[in-house]
């Protein structure tokens, strides 16, 4: 069965060879760096006193380490003078409020200590969800570096009195001589800030507003401007859906900011219903991870396969031509128009012709899943309106820029147009929170505060109004972009007034502000105004267009993508994201240009794989439209043939820290904003990058069997234990030569587990989509330190919580393989042809708390031991780093502290400084050198829980213990709770006939339980 499938990381491990198993058994090999304890090794080994020699390298290196151990730095605390009436020291406070910085929009709650902001998580009241990247911008506010600090002229410093004075002149005079003025803003969605804007123009009507964003989705916003009569993004409720086809819509990462909520909430085994994706796409990402069936296609055929499948569905005849997935095509056809309108379709394409195509499909199919009502307002930049400032400015037609928290130095394919523009402009204003090369080449530089420093609304949706509010005081002089538009406008209000007015008057409709800022959101009643507008649109000229241009296509064909963890370079200089493993390659600090295996034999490509899982790559040179960029290879299972990948974002310099300035710019090559370019030329260069990827660290030493998937069939008719049919069998042992089950055996005395709390958590793989949102939520919460490129590079990442991707090949065993009359050789051939479109399952693997922990028996001070509730504890002045627990874990979770991360200059990141240090959170110890680390299951938080509901004289309630990464969890797949009590979800979950115990076989009897992954093969 399933169950049984071959997993692997890589091609190395797919093809057995030799490396992986040298990696197996250097995994705990490591020098201990003696040189930085003594000195200069050469003169050491010179010197004629060898006992002493001997004791220095052995005595000392065991002595520093358990010293390191033992003396942890001493810190005075200093009390409240007078303390604050809203502060209690020692308990957080938590604010609701909103992030919309123009790439990531989300409803959110913000945890502060001692006035402080050190953690952000989703506001599911509001329905809110985070990213990686929403729960990293916590550590952007502190950005001392980065962070503007205050108004400057031409790079000296200047008063904000001074400022608004000549810029106010400087405006006016523009005005009185009717030359243009542009206000150059990415995308907001705050309604307050458009009337601001409106206003503003009505004070200087030479102004005009241009929304800009980096990573454009301006083919979807004309679209339906074009097709509804509104400028915005269409809505998906991909939780009503049956059938969904996408063509390189990545909807589980960036596509109109994401819908895995959405689409999780409609795949539950348990109603025996799950939605049928299928993904059509070149690049391997998250979605088509996901997808019940992935279809390997490049860009050009995508868009043939749209057009065919468009005639299918609507019985025109438009051009096209035939695709190698014609019959796929054909197939999904008769799918969609079975589910009627429980069905949807979805495209990435960022072309005009390409949406108006899947709009189409989707009238045609009468989806209820597509929604233009409720519709979205991110993502509202014009890339039309763009391309005209850039020759406006050029020309001359343009006198003055104001921009906002925009970039297109950095980010334009033609950046060198819009900065030589900008030197002849007679004002150039930049109001920005952080430095960037656009700040840089304008005449004047006003700091904005970052958005947990400010006032705020937002409507990301046509019903949900949020609010945003300040949960710390500015830490720099800076003003609120609001606040600047009104004074420039000749207004004397102040935007927090503005704000509550323009609340009152428009949206909260005789309800309480103070209940809407309390909640961070008021949601309003859905009006309809489609019916007023009818379209004009010739969708049948829209896809001859569209075909007309693919049909164009030569050479390669690149896909300009954004990553989960980067996005579109806002956060560059943020060292939790930069470290922050890639779900599909487990790459980090880097980008780099995603090749087939096809290809990279062809054109000579390799990444070789060291003896310490160190992975090299070669670099390509790739030419588009007489732009050349080189970039190193990574060749990716999965991949299109004729098709690469490179990641937009990367490649960012000013400004930044030396450690933070990695990866390639790729926006050179982001012509028009498309994120398909044709005709691409690739070609092997000179040179040897080293990646720093965990793909091959933390090996499975061959056991297939951590992973457990079965299809929706299965679910429902097979019993799970059948032992020769089951998708869940249980291992077996004999006993009293019997063959038992080997979770019924127990060489050990069980734990009392009967009095008090018992934590588990449980991981439903089904729901798991891989996002990394729990990542970086658990380096939050418990201070984990970031390493940096080159110790990641020799496997020694610190953290806590990882998700491990495995691809699945159906050739399963040597064994099976000889049975099927294969040669190795053939077996081989039969592999790689399987990892040209693998299976994907993501699975997050942390500390297991074993109730028969292996770390417990061999820890020669007791330093990891069991606690009553369920955790594997540990004492980190008791540990002397001999890393016997690490070794004697199967799971590969523990960490060992090789430095001190904190305070010392090898590690310049959030550590390092006094802003940084803000961020770390004060329940959770700073780990000295020398000593173990792991996940401890946030026993912090649970504690917290504890002593609150003994505060207030109650027992704690159903679901209210949570841990990190649970509560960051945008799909629920992560459940943490109580088995003591069962009315916990977890307890339920426990017993689920899904649940299953990772390595059950060594009877480690983890509190940490998996959810067999369930597939839609679409066979029930």
């Amino acid at each position: 069965m399933a169950s049984n499938k071959k997993y692997w990381k890589s091609v190395e491990e797919l093809k057995d060879s030799s490396i992986v198993e040298t990696l197996s058994k250097n995994e705990f090999v490591e020098e201990i760096p003696t040189d930085q304890f003594l000195g200069d090794k050469e003169t050491l080994e010179k010197t004629s006193t060898s006992r002493r020699d001997f004791l220095k390298y052995v005595g000392f290196t065991t002595a520093a380490a358990s010293l390191a151990a033992c003396e942890g730095p001493v810190r005075k605390s200093i009390p409240y003078v007078v303390r604050p009436n809203d502060i209690i020291a020692g308990v957080a406070d938590w604010y609701a409020t909103s992030i919309a910085d123009g790439y990531d929009f989300a409803n959110v709650l913000v945890k502060t200590r001692e006035g402080r902001p050190i953690q952000i998580m989703p506001n599911k009241d509001a329905n809110g969800t985070t990213s990686a990247r929403v729960q990293a911008s916590v550590l952007s506010l502190y950005d001392e570096k980065l962070r503007l600090k205050e108004p400057t002229k031409a790079g000296e410093s200047i008063s904000w009195l001074d400022a608004d004075k000549e810029i106010a002149q400087k405006l006016n005079n523009l005005k009185e001589s009717g030359k243009s003025v542009v206000l150059l803003t990415g995308t907001m969605a705050s309604p307050s800030t458009d009337k601001i804007i409106s206003e503003f123009i009505t004070a200087n009507p030479n102004a005009k507003h241009v929304v800009y964003d980096a990573v454009s989705e301006s083919g979807a916003a004309d679209a339906m401007l074009a097709m509804y009569g509104k400028r915005a993004l269409p809505n998906y409720h991909l939780d009503k859906a049956k059938t969904i086809v996408s063509f390189g819509a990545d909807f589980l990462g960036d596509f109109h900011g994401g819908f895995e909520k959405q689409f999780i909430a409609g795949r539950d085994p348990k109603t025996g219903h799950m939605s049928y994706h299928v993904q059509f796409e070149s690049n391997m990402s998250l979605t088509g991870a996901n997808s019940d069936k992935r279809v390997v296609l490049k860009p050009s055929d995508q868009v043939f396969a749209l057009l065919n499948l468009y005639n299918a569905i609507t019985g025109n005849a438009v051009a096209s031509k035939s695709t190698p997935v014609d019959a796929e095509v054909k197939s999904m056809a008769t799918e969609l128009k079975k589910s009627g309108s429980k069905s949807v379709v979805l495209t990435g394409l960022n072309d005009k012709n390409a949406q108006l195509v899947a709009f189409a499909i989707n009238e045609a199919l009468n989806s209820e899943i597509f929604d233009t009502t409720n519709s979205l307002n991110v993502r509202q930049g014009n890339d039309a309106e763009v391309v005209k400032l850039v020759s406006d400015i050029k020309s001359g037609k343009v006198a003055g820029l104001v921009s906002y928290n925009v970039d297109p130095v950095y980010t334009l394919s033609n950046s060198s147009e819009f900065s030589e523009g900008l030197k002849k402009l007679e004002l150039s204003v930049a109001l920005s929170t952080e430095k960037n090369a656009t700040v840089d080449a304008s005449n004047f530089a006003l700091p904005a505060p970052h958005f947990l420093e400010s006032w705020g609304d937002t409507q990301f949706d046509s019903v949900t109004y949020g609010l945003m509010q300040p949960t710390i005081q500015p830490l720099f002089n800076t003003r609120q972009f609001q606040d600047t538009l009104l004074k420039w406008s000749g207004s004397s209000v102040k935007y927090y007034d503005y704000l509550k007015t323009y609340a009152a008057e428009n949206v909260l409709g005789g309800s309480s502000w103070n209940t809407a800022l309390h909640n961070g959101f008021f949601t309003a009643e859905l009006v309809s105004d489609a019916a007023t507008f009818e379209s004009t649109v010739s969708v049948s000229d829209a896809a001859n267009q569209l075909a007309s241009s693919a049909k164009k296509a030569t050479g390669f064909e690149l896909n300009l993508y954004t990553k989960t963890g980067l996005g579109d370079g806002k956060q560059a200089n943020n060292p939790w994201l930069q470290e922050f493993p890639d779900p599909i390659t487990r790459a980090s600090w880097d980008n780099y240009l995603t090749v087939s295996i096809a290809d990279a034999k062809e054109l000579g490509f390799e990444n070789p794989v060291k003896d310490n899982g160190a992975i090299d790559g070669d670099f390509a040179k790739v030419t588009v439209n007489g732009v050349e960029v080189t970039v190193p290879v990574m060749i990716q299972p999965g991949q299109a043939k004729g098709s690469v990948g490179l990641a937009l974002g990367y490649g960012k310099t000013f400004g930044l820290k030396e450690e933070m300035q990695v990866g390639v710019n790729a926006y050179p090559l982001y012509n028009g904003g498309n994120n398909i370019q044709y005709n691409v030329k690739v070609e092997k260069v000179s040179g040897n990058h080293k990646f720093a990827c965990t793909q091959v660290q933390k090996t499975i030493a061959g056991r297939h069997d951590i992973l457990k998937v079965a299809s929706l069939k299965e679910y429902n008719t097979v019993a799970p234990k059948d032992h020769h049919h089951g998708w869940n069998k249980p291992s077996m042992v004999s006993y009293d030569h019997q063959e038992v089950e080997a979770n019924t055996i127990d060489l050990w005395d069980e734990h009392n587990r009967e009095i008090g709390h018992h934590f588990n958590l449980s991981i439903d793989l089904t729901s798991c989509t891989g996002c990394g949102a729990c990542v970086v939520a658990c380096h939050a919460e418990n201070n984990v330190p970031v390493v940096g490129k080159n110790e990641v590079r020799v496997g020694r990442d610190m953290h806590w919580l990882r998700i491990d991707r495995y691809y699945s090949s159906k050739v399963e065993t040597r064994e099976e393989a000889k049975e099927l009359g294969l040669g190795r050789g053939e077996m081989y051939e039969a592999l790689e042809t399987e990892a040209e479109n693998p299976e994907v399952t993501f699975q997050p693997m942390m500390c297991q708390h074993c109730n028969h922990a292996p770390c417990e028996t061999v820890c020669p001070v007791a330093a990891t031991s069991h606690g009553r509730q369920g955790q594997n504890q540990m004492a980190y002045n008791r540990c002397v780093g001999t890393r016997y627990c690490a070794n004697n874990c199967p799971y590969r979770v523990r960490r060992f502290n090789w430095f001190n991360y904190a305070n010392n200059s090898e590690f310049d990141f959030n550590m390092n400084n006094e802003y940084g240090k803000m961020v770390l959170n004060p329940d959770v110890v700073v780990r000295s050198r020398g000593v173990m680390e792991k996940c401890s299951m946030c026993i912090q938080m649970t504690q917290a829980t504890i002593l609150k509901a003994k505060k207030e004289g109650r027992p704690v309630n159903t679901d209210e213990f949570e841990t990190a990464c649970s509560s960051a969890c945008t799909t629920g797949a992560m459940v943490f709770g109580d088995v003591n009590n069962k009315e916990d979800q977890v307890a339920a979950l426990a017993e689920d006939k899904r649940a299953y115990n990772v390595l059950d076989y060594l009877q480690t009897k983890p509190n940490v339980i998996y959810q067999v992954k369930i597939k839609n093969t679409n066979e029930a």
